[in-house]
């Protein structure tokens, strides 16, 4: 039989913890290495990634987290001469598989960037774009899909009253959260964010940390981030990653006040990086 190439959701018995949130692995990496032509930008790593729990990438630039987050949706491909070996498993299938379609992933494996990047398009026209792609033709529901996801991303009630207003002209952290509900439209399980409050004020950057912290209740939730606060305050655990290699990956309160390795301590504390 071949492996099924549109990565249906298959139903699972998970343990949970005593926050509610799973302790079932949502994405594992086996020996997971990713070359951008003869350069190895991800060494062999292997980690499990929890379901609905938020773990962070942090490391100097050009360590290679930015990479490995992209390598989960394979947003990688995009860029001429990569290419990987080992394993990144989601529901029992290597992602890297040559069956796999890769539009279907990407649905289920969201992506926020460093940078806004609304479409020129009214606010709702922004967040109905996934699903219109999906098939969704329906205008009642196509509304009541665009205000749970305005509500999920927690911007409802900013923009409830100027859905048709172009989105552009909203403040970059509203942009942001507008991405945010614009991903969350096509329901995704997991949401990467690559550096999502980098450009923003310490207001907006607030706003976005509140709103991973509720919404890791409904999703699991990878974020990179150069903050070594922001990881702290945000994560469930942590990864420290140097020079394509993952050095260390645990309890984020436990790594930054008691790590095994210590290249990570070293980082933490400001010795380099």
């Amino acid at each position: 039989m071949t492996e099924e190439i549109t990565m249906k959701k298959i139903d699972t018995f998970a343990e949970h913890g005593d926050d509610g949130a799973t302790n079932e692995t949502h994405i594992e990496a086996k020996d997971f290495s990713l070359f951008y032509g003869d350069f190895e930008a991800v060494r062999k790593v292997s980690m499990e990634i929890p379901k609905q729990k938020v773990t962070a990438m942090i490391g100097p630039s050009g360590c290679g987290k930015s990479t490995l987050l992209r390598s989960i949706n394979r947003m990688n491909d995009l860029i001429p001469s990569t290419s990987a070996t080992g394993e990144m498993i989601f529901d029992g299938h290597n992602i890297y598989n040559k069956n796999i379609d890769v539009v279907t992933l990407r649905a289920r494996v969201g992506m926020v960037f460093q940078k806004p990047n609304v479409f020129p398009k009214s606010i709702f026209d922004n967040v109905a774009y996934g699903p219109r792609l999906q098939g969704t033709k329906n205008k009642q529901e196509l509304s009541e899909i665009v205000e749970q996801s305005l509500r999920n991303a927690a911007i409802w009630d900013e923009v409830k009253d100027r859905l048709t207003a172009n989105a552009l002209g909203m403040s970059g952290g509203q942009q942001q959260r507008l991405c945010i509900a614009r991903a969350l439209a096509i329901k995704p399980e997991i949401l990467l964010m690559d550096e999502p409050t980098s450009a923003l004020d310490p207001k907006a950057t607030a706003k976005i940390e509140d709103l991973i912290g509720e919404l890791r209740n409904n999703y699991t939730i990878i974020i990179v981030t150069h903050n070594m606060q922001q990881a702290a305050r945000v994560s469930d655990l942590t990864a420290f990653m140097y020079e394509g290699v993952l050095v260390e990956f645990g309890k984020t309160k436990q790594l930054f006040t008691n790590p095994d390795n210590p290249q990570t301590e070293n980082y933490i504390t400001g010795r380099f990086g």
